[in-house]
């Protein structure tokens, strides 16, 4: 949450959150927050001060300082967006963060609010509780036990892969359909991001081929084994997009949080797979390794590490989709190709 700039192509100056006027201080504060966010905080606050806070490619972000009637400080967190995707945006937030809150407190800043601000037509806000967060790496092992808590106690509403709602990640909304099927459910996902990412990246023949090989056999065939032999998986609640800059550790306590989710019921293990990633930075292995002391692989757990691997393409993907001519499509490609020659060695297309 550290302070920077709000990209000027993607925040209108005149809608910048719900605030009329971005300030530091003054004695007439509550009068710049639109007042469908100070209906939902707390009651009795008053507003302080408002200061833009945060980093994101997609919204403003700011931190509200306010004084309770006992005289005691509370600061909140604030998102806003004007979009046209931007009402469908923020409830996939709130909704996110408000289940993963309800099925672990401690993992999330306490969401307070989301809707349409009443003075900026257009635009949406998404607010939750203030956290002062270090940007360092978090510890591997506390990190390890918070997330293998948050996925042990989660427990599908109805037994099914999915999610209430529509998520983002980043700019892409990401289908949430309830299935009943793991392989069908992801396949669906991965199918959904090469389409898109051939309308955004053009066509390349190498990519198409290993893309159809990996839905019509790579993926049944590492996923179908969950479910064969008496063996089964329980859907739990992952965050969906946990690289380093969504965790952060609170400076007063240590703990750890998550924010900016996308969450859905998923396989456990594909809540790690982005730890994977060359192009995020916890790509150690210890921050995997500790996860799985707390929640084992499936199995069968010799191919749990393919199957990391298989789950990290659809990351890739989705990253190419946000910054178009990267090289993660390419490392998709060699992902494939590498379980392709492993498991599908037939195909030719393998390396």
């Amino acid at each position: 949450m550290a302070g920077i700039e709000i990209h000027p192509l993607l925040i209108s100056s005149d809608a910048e959150v719900g605030l009329r006027q971005t300030v530091q201080t003054s004695s007439d504060q509550a009068s710049l927050v639109d007042p469908a966010i100070v209906k939902v905080l707390e009651k009795g606050v008053k507003v302080v001060q408002v200061k833009k806070h945060g980093e994101s490619f997609w919204a403003g972000t700011f931190k509200i300082d306010c004084e309770t009637e006992a005289g005691e400080c509370r600061s909140y967190f604030l998102k806003t967006l004007s979009s046209p995707d931007a009402a469908e945006r923020v409830y996939g937030e709130f909704r996110s963060m408000k289940e993963i809150h309800e099925t672990l407190p401690t993992a999330v800043p306490t969401p307070r609010g989301y809707g349409p601000c009443c003075h900026e037509p257009g635009t949406y806000f998404y607010i939750c509780d203030y956290i002062e967060a270090t940007r360092s790496l978090p510890d591997h092992v506390r990190l390890g036990f918070k997330l293998a808590e948050l996925h042990h106690n989660s427990r599908s509403p109805n037994g099914m892969f999915g999610f209430h709602c529509p998520t983002y990640d980043g700019d892409q909304v990401t289908n949430t359909t309830w299935d009943s099927s793991w392989t069908r459910f992801f396949k669906r996902r991965v199918h959904e991001a090469y389409m898109l990412d051939l309308e955004r990246n053009g066509h390349w023949k190498l990519y198409e081929d290993v893309v159809k090989v990996a839905l019509d056999g790579l993926i049944p065939r590492l996923l179908d084994v969950l479910t064969e032999n008496g063996r089964s998986i329980r859907p739990v609640l992952i965050h969906g997009d946990l690289w380093e800059s969504n965790i952060g550790t609170e400076e007063a306590t240590d703990e750890i949080y998550f924010w900016d989710a996308c969450a859905y019921y998923a396989h456990h293990e594909r809540d790690v797979a982005i730890w994977r990633c060359a192009h995020h930075r916890m790509t150690d292995e210890k921050y995997r390794d500790e996860y799985f002391k707390n929640y084992p692989p499936s199995e069968p757990m010799e191919e749990a590490d393919d199957r990391n691997r298989l789950y990290s393409v659809e990351i890739l993907m989705n990253n190419g989709l946000s910054l178009p001519g990267s090289k993660t499509r390419q490392l998709a490609v060699q992902e494939l190709q590498y379980l392709i020659a492993k498991y599908l060695p037939e195909s030719q297309l393998g390396k």
